[in-house]
């Protein structure tokens, strides 16, 4: 509707939106000097780099400053190289980009990220049974 007070939505917004109402997603570092760092992903799009203007930095100078961006979509996130000097790998292969899956490791420079999702039933759940 072009009335002025009706917006259109780009493609795929609402099933990004829907995406993360029903998931909660995270990336856990399980190798290198950020060992047990949780980082949420709750936007369109992170980049993770040893850079200022990266999203989410590390202390690792085998990863570029703009090493990895993960974009939203539909079905989850999918994570994309950004011309970095190591390249990156989900599952022990280099990739260029990647639809991600619960359980994918990545690796970037001198650390190793899993990606995780949960239902956020599950998360409310065990929330709940914590507070017994």
């Amino acid at each position: 509707m072009q009335d002025g007070h009706t917006r259109k939505l780009e493609p795929g917004v609402a099933a990004q939106a829907l995406f993360l109402a029903r998931h909660r997603i995270s990336l856990v570092v399980i190798g290198g000097d950020a060992s047990g760092q949780e980082y949420e992903l709750d936007s369109e799009q992170v980049t993770l780099g040893r850079g200022p203007g990266a999203t989410f930095t590390f202390a690792d100078g085998a990863m570029s400053k703009q090493h990895a961006a993960l974009d939203l979509g539909g079905e989850g996130y999918r994570v994309r190289d950004l011309g970095s000097t190591n390249g990156l790998m989900v599952n022990g292969s280099e990739v260029s980009a990647a639809d991600l899956k619960h359980g994918d490791k990545l690796v970037l420079g001198e650390h190793t990220l899993q990606y995780l999702v949960e239902s956020r039933e599950s998360v409310r759940t065990y929330e709940l049974s914590q507070d017994d």
